[in-house]
């Protein structure tokens, strides 16, 4: 098993670092025949790691312990699903994983190299097994998954508790989804300026990959958010992590890029900012993955030190220096077709929204690097907590906000003043009566009745567009409303999925204010039978018990029960909040919960004696946190609708003058 991997990953690293040198050969001199060599070698990557993963996850199933990797994170005892989600579950595995999915897209990009211009197919072909051969790189010789040990131990560690739960599935998988899917957008653009291509050919090829990158990175966030406010235990759903932050980075600069795309689309202009987002996109997707398997930087998601931090660093460098040299290079290729003709029009605007989502993704950026640079440059350890994020984040996301409210009345070239006044006027109306709304429901900090203002300012000009193009429809089809609502989203799948994924966003921004602005949070000591008054909220404990699950033997779960019931006595729901404790020392606190649309009961069990007479809970009430979910939901329905194809409409019928000695008989 170990020989047949090292070989295999030998076999696909000599192959990914022949396929690079020979496609940027083919790219250079133009040899056709040496880039299609390149792009079979591209599409034989993917059964190769398929092959790699299938070895390992194999050896994972059989408890095959020989494998170091197998013992660091599976044991004999450990659940069916967990000894296959193991297989991201290490450092050694997961950047296996990251070179499985990278070949797959890999693979997806050469069996259509054919919708590619055809001096660009090379040049994207040597990028992406640039990019595969690199991790590659690492796994044979830095992370190799089929180490083995001399003598090998009976049984294995098994999985970070913290690991163990259902939503990590999913999250990991989704995150690389995202990640590995930017190269694509990077590769088509360095390519781009390496064939020195003026026109806009290759734009529109852009877009649909950034878009399920940017999709499959969304719902990787998501669902860290949710696994942080199941597991965690600490009430919250973000907590500024280092590597939080890691995916969100790319998150920012991708986000900028697709608006920027669109402008360039459509008016052939910002391509310097097309061509630099995709950039410090990429550098960022690597940083990120930098972060997360060295350890460089403290974080509960990160995995230990390794000796993969040097060529991490090497290759981000190469990247970033590269990638602008080359784009200083092409500069004069990527002069604008057209200047912006009035501050106030739709490119102008676009502008704006560049520089802030650039002004949150550095600050974020510095407050994540700024400890590793003071530690290395000043021997000081420090750290960088939330405060400073929500101060410093908060104005940009405000104004973002406040664009997105604006934007979509505006036109491309100029806007008239009198019409945009009249619609802003009633977003701002909008916005107002959320202020007030809100203030007479008791809010009272003044940034979160802005925040408040400011979200249904936004959300209000998205609604109207949509009313406005459904109500046109309606008068000239005379559809009812949900019909013609369908057909509007079908007709415009870009424009009317780009505005629900604003809706999303909207609904996000309510839930994280509601949930930041007024949180509640006390920790007691309860006797048994006690109860405790909480936000309207009576919290009776009524016992606890202890017990091992069949199918995990090595963890202990204590589980406490707790009745909520309301002001005026009604039973709400019986809570369950358990501490896990596993046979290696480890601990996992997940909490009890009962959800509304209002806000959120969020119980902990922090402590307890023995025989249950008296247990200590932390409890939170979360406002509006449901919200998040739900624009979440709404966000990822946006991009799907976003990535609908547009239907292509029938050609016209032509009349044909009907011959009848022509027409077959109906008998022959």
């Amino acid at each position: 098993m170990s020989l047949l991997g090292e070989l295999v990953l030998d076999l696909a690293w000599g192959l990914g670092l022949a396929g690079t040198a020979l496609a940027f050969y083919a790219g250079w001199r133009r040899e056709a025949r040496w880039g299609e060599v390149a792009r079979r070698i591209g599409l034989v990557m993917a059964p190769l790691l398929t092959l790699a993963v299938l070895l390992l996850e194999s050896a994972l199933l059989a408890d095959d312990f020989r494998l170091i990797y197998v013992a660091q994170v599976s044991r004999q005892t450990q659940p069916l699903f967990l000894k296959i989600t193991a297989l991201w579950g290490g450092q050694n595995g997961s950047l296996l994983f990251w070179s499985w999915l990278m070949s797959l897209f890999l693979f997806a990009a050469m069996a259509r190299a054919d919708r590619f211009p055809r001096d660009l197919r090379p040049f994207i072909a040597g990028v992406l097994l640039l990019t595969q051969t690199f991790f590659l790189l690492l796994n044979r010789f830095f992370a190799n998954p089929f180490e083995t040990f001399p003598v090998p131990p009976a049984d294995g560690r098994g999985l970070n508790p913290l690991l163990r739960h259902p939503g990590m599935i999913a999250h990991p998988p989704l995150l690389y989804l995202g990640f590995v899917g930017f190269t694509v957008p990077y590769a088509i653009v360095i390519a781009a300026l390496l064939a020195g291509r003026r026109d806009d050919e290759w734009i529109p090829l852009l877009r649909r990959w950034a878009l399920v990158a940017w999709l499959f990175l969304s719902l990787g966030l998501l669902v860290g958010a949710r696994w942080a406010y199941d597991v965690l235990g600490w009430g919250g759903y973000w907590g500024w992590d280092p590597v939080e932050n890691a995916a969100l980075l790319p998150w920012l600069t991708g986000t900028a890029f697709l608006h920027s795309v669109m402008v360039q689309e459509r008016r052939g202009m910002l391509k310097v900012w097309t061509a630099l987002l995709i950039i410090l996109t990429y550098a960022l997707v690597i940083l990120g993955t930098f972060i997360t398997r060295t350890g460089v930087i403290a974080s509960v998601h990160a995995f230990a030190r390794s000796a993969i931090g040097g060529p991490f660093l090497i290759y981000v460098g190469l990247v970033l220096v590269g990638s602008l040299a080359l784009l200083t290079a092409r500069w004069e290729l990527l002069r604008a077709e057209n200047r912006i003709e009035a501050w106030l029009s739709r490119e102008t605007f676009f502008l704006l929204n560049n520089w802030l989502f650039l002004g949150i993704a550095f600050a974020v950026f510095w407050g994540t690097f700024y400890p590793m640079f003071s530690e290395l440059l000043f021997n000081e350890k420090l750290t960088v907590g939330p405060p400073y994020y929500n101060q410093v984040t908060g104005p940009l996301f405000a104004g973002l906000y406040l664009l997105m409210g604006v934007i979509p009345f505006l036109r491309w070239r100029r806007t008239p003043g009198a019409s945009l006044r009249l619609a802003v006027g009633s977003s701002a109306m909008a916005g107002l009566g959320a202020m007030a709304l809100a203030r007479a429901l008791g809010v009272s900090m003044p940034w979160a009745l802005v925040g408040f203002g400011l979200c249904a300012f936004a959300g209000w000009g998205t609604l109207l567009d949509y009313g406005l193009g459904v109500r046109a429809r309606r008068r000239a089809t005379g559809e009812p409303w949900p019909t013609a609502l369908a057909r509007l989203l079908a007709r415009s799948p870009r424009r009317y999925g780009g505005y629900l994924v604003h809706l999303g966003v909207v609904l996000i921004g309510i839930g994280v204010i509601g949930s930041q602005a007024y949180p509640q949070e006390t920790q007691r000591t309860l006797q048994l039978g006690e109860a405790l008054s909480l936000g309207g909220y009576r919290l009776v404990y009524q016992g606890i018990r202890q017990y091992t699950p069949a199918t995990e033997p090595d963890v202990v779960v204590t589980q406490a029960w707790v009745r909520a019931f309301d002001a005026r006595g009604n039973l709400l729901a019986d809570l369950y909040p358990y501490v896990l404790q596993y046979d290696s020392g480890e601990s996992l606190t997940p909490p009890a919960l009962r959800a509304t649309l209002k806000e959120d009961l969020y119980i902990l069990l922090s402590g307890w004696v023995e025989g249950g007479n008296r247990a200590t809970f932390k409890i939170f009430i979360n406002p509006l946190v449901s919200w998040i979910w739900i624009g979440g939901i709404v966000l990822i329905l946006g991009t799907l609708v976003a990535l609908w194809p547009r239907p292509t409409p029938a050609p016209a019928p032509q009349m044909i003058r009907p011959r009848l000695q022509e027409e077959p008989s109906i008998v022959s």
